[in-house]
């Protein structure tokens, strides 16, 4: 299974415009695998040089909405699970018959939001309207087969000031019990200056399974 998935990467760029049609019932598809909890502990205990323990967690907000759905992510590291690092809201829908598009948004204080996915309707007195829109940031997911979907940010487009970043890249292949996920920083020159080196972090899925 871990091969297959890393394997997915190299192929990722080369398929990406070549992926099988989408329809309604791939969004909920894509939704349902994309929540819960996951964590990637055995990628660190196997190299933990590379790589951190890192918990992630994904709940279905605003739930009455009828224009796709809409996710609370929250990523933390373990042993500052109160802290985490990045929150976001995710509104995941078909844009069109080849592609599902995984938008991304920010939130004003985010850290006042930290463990509400553990509430039955986190950011119940939030709307999208209050939200940062992280333009160029979006997911762009392809259906590979049944069981896999793969998708990346579209080439410069997402902005980044962090560790002297100009832009990011994201890549991510999601399966049914996990996913993989490479967040990577580069300079104007196209110099990578920070995110894993080695490949994605590959998340499991822990509940609910």
């Amino acid at each position: 299974m871990r091969i297959g998935l890393l394997a997915a990467f190299t192929l990722l760029v080369r398929f990406c415009h070549a992926g099988q049609p989408v329809h309604a019932e791939d969004v909920t598809r894509i939704a349902a695998w994309m929540t819960g909890s996951f964590d990637s502990r055995d990628q660190h205990l196997a190299d933990t040089a590379n790589y951190f323990d890192i918990r992630l967690h994904m709940k279905p907000i605003w739930k009455n909405r009828a224009d796709g759905v809409w996710l609370y992510v929250e990523q933390a590291m373990m042993g500052y699970l109160d802290k985490p690092y990045r929150q976001r809201v995710y509104h995941v829908y078909l844009q069109d018959d080849s592609t599902v598009i995984s938008h991304v948004y920010e939130m004003e204080k985010p850290l006042r939001f930290a463990g509400v996915w553990q509430q039955e309707n986190p950011l119940s007195t939030l709307t999208p309207d209050s939200l940062k829109d992280r333009k160029g940031c979006s997911i762009l997911l392809r259906k590979l087969n049944n069981t896999r979907y793969a998708g990346q940010t579209h080439e410069r487009d997402c902005l980044s000031t962090r560790s002297g970043a100009t832009y990011a890249t994201s890549e991510v292949v999601l399966e049914e019990a996990q996913l993989v996920s490479w967040d990577r920083g580069w300079d104007a020159d196209g110099k990578q200056v920070w995110g894993a080196t080695g490949g994605g972090y590959r998340f499991v899925k822990r509940e609910p399974r």
